[in-house]
């Protein structure tokens, strides 16, 4: 009889053991992201991360619908100069401190003002915060902001504790989210674990999600086909067949809200000091060089739509009128040629995962044939945020994710101001011009003002759009409610492994 016991015993310890390891999800990364604080983050695959393990006031829904988070309602004053907030009250955030109107405030007021914020041009136009009530947040803005909603949908409405403002929250967050911060190991993994007083915890199934950076493309599929992965972002264009065609794996595509691009330095640091920043014509025969429908079909496999502006086909800013096809060598030599150059030497800097490596690679060599020569400098993907930031490139990879409203595509990479102007680009015109068309609530009137931003920035080229960035996700067929979303965010709410 003991022997008996033992032996269930033995048998429901290691059941239980299994079922603790089975509650575990395994996402794959095509990057490592930067630091984990949402003020000062600017990397798309650390957004990933915050999807579980920081709430937002507002979210998104797939079809792009704004819906309570946080915030259960709000409202707009008739001028638009107003914007209040009810917060629900059955939150805490990860230290069990409440997330009450004390602690958004606290949370707004370090995004507009802490000196190494990448939010503060997202929030520019709100002056101050109120807080009246312990469930009542007031935002009063300096003038109206259409996109403000939008920015607060993402980073700069996620909230961490803020008894861990001064407590390396880069390093170690405390947020707000259905999973909380356990280990972080810099390039190999990021670790989270189900926080249990989240407000809606019932609806999320793990104890545990793994997040683990693959840079290398078929790396990264392989662990999703071997069964170590259970859900990895950006699937590359020639591994759809494969996926499409794994009796275990089942493929997630949405089109995206973003863009991939390359930003020229115009004015941050010595590096600026490059041909492209002193003639605009050397600019436009960069652009003149690329062919975005070669990138699409021999890269993107059909899957990279050309891009010539940062409005994606889906945004009512959209102008179709603004591309172009195919390229002009021919052209771009002239104007290389006008603006006193035989070659123009540069150098791009990127991001070292195996689809950008294969991108600049086929931009070198169509630069060739223009006249340019060109150098590519790979490296890691956070070390590209710093390089842009600080000015250390003369071209840089500069994709976006897209935000619902178009403001959150061109504000903050082209405004004089913007957080995300690594070239620090500055148009007096073009910067009026955004800010009317940020404050103007009339979508037909908002179209026409940015039509004219496009045509400045077609004359004067800071950026080089390339493609539009779509999501395509691979999941294990066990996966079951995942929802791939525009934003390319991967949102666990009722997400379950089959059998787990």
């Amino acid at each position: 009889m003991r022997k008996l016991c033992l032996a269930m015993a033995m048998a429901g310890m290691l059941a239980s053991g299994l079922a603790q390891a089975q509650s575990t999800l395994r996402v794959g990364l095509q990057d490592d992201p930067d630091v984990l604080d949402p003020t000062r983050a600017r990397t798309f695959v650390g957004r990933i991360v915050f999807a579980s393990l920081c709430d937002k006031l507002v979210d998104i829904t797939p079809d792009l619908k704004f819906v309570p988070q946080l915030a259960q309602s709000w409202s707009t004053s008739p001028d638009n100069k107003t914007l209040t907030f009810k917060l629900r009250t059955d939150a805490v955030f990860h230290d069990g401190t409440p997330i009450d109107a004390a602690a958004v405030k606290a949370n707004l007021d370090r995004a507009r003002t802490l000196p190494d914020s990448n939010r503060k041009s997202e929030l520019a136009t709100v002056a101050s915060v109120d807080a009246p009530d312990a469930s009542t947040v007031v935002l009063h803005l300096s003038e109206p902001d259409a996109s403000l909603l939008s920015q607060l949908s993402d980073r700069a409405g996620m909230m961490i504790s803020p008894a861990s403002f001064d407590k390396d929250p880069g390093g170690k967050p405390v947020c707000s989210g259905p999973y909380q911060f356990k280990e972080r190991v810099q390039n190999d993994r990021i670790v989270l674990e189900k926080f249990p007083k989240y407000w809606d915890a019932a609806n999320y199934h793990f104890d545990r999600v793994v997040f683990t950076p693959i840079p290398d493309n078929t790396v990264r599929l392989n662990n999703l086909r071997a069964g170590d992965l259970d859900i990895i972002e950006r699937v590359a264009p020639s591994d759809v067949k494969a996926v499409k065609d794994d009796a275990n794996l089942r493929l997630a595509p949405v089109t995206g809200l973003g863009f991939q691009s390359i930003s020229v330095n115009l004015g941050n640091g010595a590096r600026a000091n490059n041909p492209l920043a002193k003639d605009k014509r050397v600019r436009q025969a960069l652009d003149l060089a690329i062919d975005r429908d070669v990138l699409n079909q021999v890269i993107g496999e059909g899957q990279y739509q050309p891009a010539y502006q940062p409005f994606p086909p889906a945004s009512f800013a959209y102008n179709k009128s603004f591309e172009h096809a195919g390229r002009d060598p021919r052209k771009a030599q002239a104007l290389l040629k006008e603006a006193g150059f035989d070659r123009v030497k540069f150098e791009i800097t990127f991001g070292n995962n195996t689809t950008m490596q294969q991108v600049f690679e086929l931009v070198q060599a169509m630069g060739a044939e223009a006249g340019f020569d060109i150098t590519l400098r790979p490296v890691e993907f956070a070390s590209l945020q710093s390089s842009l930031a600080r000015g250390d490139f003369e071209v840089g990879q500069s994709g976006w994710s897209g935000r619902v409203d178009p403001s959150g595509n061109i504000h903050q990479y082209l405004s004089c101001k913007g957080n995300l102007n690594d070239g620090k680009f500055c148009d007096p015109q073009a910067d009026k011009l955004l800010n009317e068309a940020r404050a103007e609530p009339d979508t037909a009137k908002r179209r026409a003002l940015y039509d004219q931003v496009l045509s400045v920035m077609q004359d004067q080229r800071p950026i080089v759009y390339l493609f539009y960035l779509p999501w395509t996700f691979g999941t294990q067929k066990k996966l079951e409610g995942f929802v791939p979303y525009p934003d390319g965010l991967i949102r666990l709410k009722g997400v379950t492994l089959a059998g787990k």
